[in-house]
């Protein structure tokens, strides 16, 4: 981005959650789910105006800010609901900032902390897709084969029947088209007056940022935060038998 986009980092952690509770502080490899994210994104802040976290709870506040973010204030109960839309908390977020610091934004950039995988690396080359396309939002995804739509189905009559695509049996998945892509939840960046004015995170432009699978994996379960932690674990242990060799 040129050096004069201001691109706000925003990384939204409310109390609540049904599937995995007090999924954003709990532990994995001896560190907050939550601390992943805000790691990364301080990291990159050589790319963002502010880095803050969105919360409604206090222990989510006081653990984001030991581990360096920005909790400049706490999220207003009404907006701290499972059923309250992203786009709401994202503009709460914005006009406080603007409000604040008496600027006005480009560009925001969610970064949900249930996705620790991403690097700086990712953000960069997001931001980059940003500037060159001309577009309202770039959103990450990743490759899907075994959610392919070609291997969906629909119950009729009490027979199995294709839901969009009909599969040819044998047909293997390198076969399968037209490719798939799921949003991975990692980056969603999306211009100022698309949140603000049009009420969208993605805008009638969106173009994608494309992610391996070892990168794309999130808590969304508790089968998805065993996964989590094992694949932090194999992470962290290659990190440190590259520095014992260096």
């Amino acid at each position: 981005m040129s050096q004069f986009d201001r691109v706000l980092a925003l990384i939204p952690a409310r109390g609540g959650s049904k599937g995995v509770p007090r999924k954003n502080v709990r532990l994995v490899c001896g560190k907050p789910l939550i601390a992943y994210t805000i790691e990364t994104a301080l990291a990159a802040r050589h790319l963002f105006h502010r880095t803050i976290v969105s919360t409604d709870d206090l222990e989510i506040a006081e653990v984001s800010k030991r581990f360096g973010a920005e909790v400049p204030f706490m999220r207003p109960s009404e907006l701290a609901g499972d059923r309250e839309s992203m786009l709401t908390v994202i503009q709460h977020a914005v006009r406080f900032v603007e409000d604040r610091d008496d600027v006005e934004l480009d560009w925001i950039c969610l970064l949900q902390p249930t996705e620790p995988f991403r690097t700086v690396e990712d953000i960069e080359r997001a931001l980059s897709l940003a500037r060159a396309g001309g577009c309202d939002s770039v959103i990450s995804v990743v490759q899907v084969f075994s959610t392919h739509p070609i291997l969906m189905k629909r119950i009729e009559d009490g027979r199995l029947r294709p839901y969009c695509i009909e599969e040819k049996e044998g047909t293997r998945r390198q076969e399968y088209d037209p490719p798939a892509y799921m949003r991975n939840g990692a980056i969603y960046l999306t211009r100022r007056d698309v949140v603000m004015h049009g009420n969208s995170l993605w805008g009638r432009d969106t173009r994608p940022y494309v992610m391996p699978p070892e990168r794309s994996v999130g808590v969304d379960s508790e089968l998805d935060m065993k996964l989590v932690e094992l694949l932090l674990a194999d992470r962290l242990d290659a990190a440190r038998e590259t520095e014992a060799k260096g």
